[in-house]
């Protein structure tokens, strides 16, 4: 009897603290295609990407990628496709970045013209949910990028799939929880 309780126990931690995790996704940039530059005449691609997608702090986001590279600038830097003093800087093709606080994250390609040709992306990072406005009031316009005329056809929502799968992972888990608890 002390063994199936001690059993229980450790399984119990080790849910929890496996459940702890589950709140933060992995979020690949650009679905499959990756990040590169977007076809002709579609150079709000991965505007139009991160508007599908809701980011909140703790996530990470993926950059696969071949001979290219991802920086992470400021505003002004994103505007002028300015590449000489990034924030962040990675060529390694597999960035990964986390999400560490709420607000406007700026990320354009450092190889020549990539950026200028679409190679860019604003990702808005919400905070928790007390950090919402109680009056409901709108972010402004100048914050979110508008949407592009014509969305890709090939997109892929890679962000709504990694949610699924984390929430699948917590209600499977909360299942053999209560599994357990009544056997």
């Amino acid at each position: 009897m002390a063994v199936r309780g001690l059993a229980k126990l450790i399984f119990i931690s080790v849910m929890i603290v496996w459940c702890s995790t589950a709140h933060a996704n992995h979020i690949e940039v650009g679905g499959e295609n990756g990040w590169a530059v977007p076809p002709e005449k579609n150079d709000d691609m991965y505007n139009h990407w991160a508007s599908l997608n809701r980011f909140q702090v703790g996530d990470t986001i993926y950059f696969k990628y071949k001979n290219d590279s991802v920086m992470v600038v400021s505003e002004e830097a994103y505007n002028n496709c300015n590449c000489t003093h990034p924030i962040f800087f990675s060529n390694n093709g597999n960035t990964r970045y986390e999400l560490d606080h709420s607000g406007l994250f700026y990320f354009i390609s450092g190889e020549e013209d990539h950026c200028d040709l679409g190679q860019k992306v604003i990702i808005k990072v919400l905070g928790p949910p007390d950090d919402i406005s109680p009056t409901g009031s709108s972010p402004d316009k100048a914050e979110i990028p508008p949407p592009p005329l014509s969305p890709p056809s090939e997109h892929k929502h890679s962000g709504t799939t990694a949610r699924i799968r984390d929430f699948s992972r917590v209600v499977s888990v909360f299942g053999l929880f209560v599994m357990i608890l009544i056997y």
